[in-house]
Order: structure tokens, then C-alpha cells, then sequence
């Protein structure tokens, strides 16, 4: 069994308070490799992007579970989970007021009921694939920064790490939306290498399992990485990076249609559909690595 005592290594509150140069995080590489031009209106320029009743479930799921792996393991129960729905909804729309956005037009209420319901199945999704009770997480939310031997600063939220006795580690990401075909699997195991090879510079050790959990459909995918392919990520990591600062300076982000621009929010001010960007803002300081609450729940 994965179990440990309640630390964080690779984070402390001194680390996190000292100023930060920028990063890349999982998010923000996935987009560079996605469309440069989307990297540069998340990171750069910061546009808003309004999130979806999906994007925010994900979000208070995910705050949930970590506050579920705070109560005693016996207190680590359905019903105390789905008690935490309702409060924890209130406490991130008092933080995020324009989280709220995501109801409108008539039978606000209405919306907002049926919306907590379908977040309380992703919770029993949660417990139908393991039982809480006989884990404990060496951390959940643990953020995570390392330097690679080029130069490149990675930054990332865990949502879970579990270590074993014998101390092999155990990546866990919660997925709130149904498993994958092979463009979104390819795109959550981006994210899960990433937090392996962090891990592995800043403990030595190479996570045993990359464990990714779809509540909304009860399925659970498990990856094994190793040595070899961690190193082959890391020089893919070292060109996105390189390649990022090559466009810094001039703000050369080019954008690169697919597909997945169906889901894009900006497409309005893409030249690939007609439109003009902002006049570029320059490379932002002291950070554009950071992610935001709602794409550590992505």
C-alpha cells in the first residue's frame, strides 16, 4: 500500500514566497506544443478565457478530494465528501466571484442544484475506484519546481503523491471528464511525464506508477515511465523552452490551426481565422509559468 507521513518535500513556505522567474508548467508547455500563438495569449498577454460549468465542477472536485485526505482516514467517508460540495462551491465563488458566471438567464437555483448533483457523481465516481480510508497521501496539491540541467525552470501542481513504505512513488491525477481518445490521452500523459521528471530530478527517483483517474466514467489508467523516456521528455521540454525564448523578444508566436481550435477562445483575434492580436506586451516578469486554479483541475 501507498502510504506516508503528511510532508511536502520539494516545497516549503520559504520557496514559495521568494520571487520567482518564469517557468514552465505543464499547462502552459501544452499549449506552446499545442498552437505557439495560444501560449502567448495565456502567459503573456493573460487574456481572459471564461471558464465552463465542467471546468468549475472539476475545480471544486478536486478541492474535495484534498480536503477529504485531511480528515482521519476513518472519517474518509461518501457522505462527508458530498457534505463538502455545497460549502466548498461558496468558499471558491466568494474567492473567484466571477466563477459565477457559468449560471445565468433564469432558474439560477435550478441550475446551481442539478450542477452540485452532477459534481456529487463525480465524487461517488471517486469512491467507486478506491477506498480513501487505507491511504495516506504523502501530500495532495503539492507544488512542485525544479531547474533542469539546461536551464529550464518547471513548475507544477501534484494533485496527489503517494509513497510507499519501501519509497516508490505514485503520481495521481483526478480527471473530471470522461477517459480519453488518443489526442486527450497523448495530452494527460504530457502532463503526468512532466510531473515524473520532476520528481525524479528533485528526489533521484524515477515514480513507479503515473495513476490517472476519470471519475466521470470510473476508470483508471495506470502508466509505468522509466529512466530512458523521462531523459527523452526532458530534451523535449529543453526545445520547447528554447524555442519559446526564440520568440520572446519579437513576440513571434505563430499560431497553429487544428482541430482542437473548435475549443479555442480566442479565435476572434487569431490571424489563422481573420482577426488581429493585441500588440504584444513584451516577455512577462517575473513569472509566466504559473497555473490557475482552474487548469490544475483540467
Amino acid at each position: 500500500m501507498f502510504s506516508g507521513p503528511g510532508t511536502e518535500p520539494g516545497s516549503t513556505p520559504d520557496a514559495a514566497a521568494a520571487p520567482r522567474r518564469p517557468a514552465l508548467s505543464p499547462s502552459r508547455a501544452g499549449d506552446f506544443k499545442q498552437c505557439p500563438l495560444l501560449y502567448r495569449f495565456r502567459a503573456v498577454d493573460r487574456l481572459p478565457e471564461t471558464p465552463t460549468k465542467a471546468q468549475v465542477r472539476g475545480t471544486v472536485v478536486h478541492a474535495v478530494l484534498e480536503q477529504l485526505y485531511a480528515l482521519p482516514a476513518d472519517e474518509r467517508q461518501p457522505d462527508r465528501a458530498h457534505a463538502m460540495i455545497a460549502p466548498t462551491w461558496e468558499r471558491l465563488s466568494a474567492e473567484e466571484p466571477g466563477l459565477t458566471a457559468i449560471f445565468d438567464g433564469e432558474s439560477v437555483e435550478e441550475q446551481l442544484a442539478a450542477w452540485l448533483e452532477s459534481a456529487g457523481g463525480l465524487v461517488d465516481g471517486y469512491f467507486e475506484l478506491e477506498d480513501p480510508r487505507r491511504l495516506q497521501p504523502e501530500a495532495c496539491e503539492l507544488l512542485v519546481e525544479t531547474e533542469l540541467d539546461s536551464g529550464v525552470l518547471l513548475r507544477g501542481y501534484i494533485d496527489r503523491l503517494d509513497v510507499a513504505p519501501t519509497g516508490e512513488i505514485r503520481v495521481v491525477d483526478y480527471k473530471t471528464g470522461v477517459a480519453p481518445r488518443e489526442i486527450g490521452e497523448a495530452k494527460a500523459l504530457f502532463q503526468m511525464k512532466f510531473y515524473a521528471l520532476a520528481l525524479w530530478r528533485l528526489r533521484g527517483v524515477v515514480p513507479r506508477q503515473l495513476r490517472l483517474m476519470y471519475l466521470a466514467d470510473r476508470q483508471s489508467l495506470a502508466y509505468t515511465p522509466d529512466e530512458a523516456e523521462l531523459s527523452r521528455f526532458e530534451r523535449t521540454l529543453d526545445a520547447i523552452w528554447t524555442a519559446i525564448l526564440r520568440a520572446a523578444p519579437t513576440g513571434d508566436f505563430r499560431p497553429n490551426k487544428t482541430k482542437l481550435c473548435d475549443w479555442c477562445s480566442h479565435q476572434a483575434i487569431c490571424p489563422a481565422f481573420g482577426g488581429t492580436p493585441p500588440a504584444y506586451p513584451g516577455w512577462p516578469e517575473p513569472d509566466s509559468g504559473d497555473e490557475t486554479i482552474l487548469e490544475r483541475a483540467d
